[in-house]
């Protein structure tokens, strides 16, 4: 009996001396994590940043761009139109090639590669036409009238949708959208 009193009361006095001092060390170290973890958190790269970022690893013409939370999916037509790459660009710039084929059919491309205004155009063109972010831009000539598509999400977080010319570069909006999704996707 005597002994475990003993024990208890050499415990309660190694907590209340080193129990103090064992919170403030775990508490300095959490901080020093969480200091660690925000310096490590990179900044966006645009969707121009990731257009040139991802031309620069497979050179072409970009045909579509979408942003996915921090990363960019970027889909590029080699030049002669027979190349394609499906590429990522993470938030800190670095690109991955998640699938290439080099076995396109170029006719199919071939408004695309011979357009006169580029994705990177189509982009400057809408963002001057509304101010914002780009969350995705897309060659689209399904109905057999070819055009960008491009969404800006403006500082009121509203999603702005245009079409771009591909020859004359003008701007025609297509719609508004109140979604504030960050993804810029547009249910396709």
């Amino acid at each position: 009996m005597k002994r475990t009193r003993y024990v208890c009361a050499a415990t309660a006095v190694v907590l209340m001396t080193g129990g103090p001092v064992a919170v403030a060390t775990a508490a300095a170290a959490d901080t020093t994590r969480t200091v660690a973890a925000t310096a490590a958190v990179p900044a966006q790269v645009t969707a121009q940043e990731a257009a040139a970022a991802a031309l620069k690893h497979y050179p072409g013409v970009v045909e579509s761009l979408d942003l996915d939370g921090s990363v960019w999916h970027v889909d590029v037509i080699s030049k002669d139109g027979k190349g394609h790459a499906e590429l990522e660009v993470s938030a800190s710039g670095a690109v991955t090639q998640q699938n290439r084929d080099d076995d396109e059919d170029a006719a199919e491309n071939k408004a695309l590669t011979s357009a006169k205004v580029s994705a990177e155009q189509a982009m400057k063109a809408a963002l001057a036409a509304h101010p914002g972010q780009v969350t995705t831009v897309e060659w689209d000539d399904d109905d057999g009238t070819a055009s960008w598509h491009v969404e800006v999400k403006g500082k009121d977080g509203k999603t702005w949708d245009a079409q771009v010319n591909p020859t004359t570069g003008k701007v025609t909006q297509s719609g508004s959208d109140s979604d504030s999704d960050d993804d810029g996707d547009d249910g396709n």
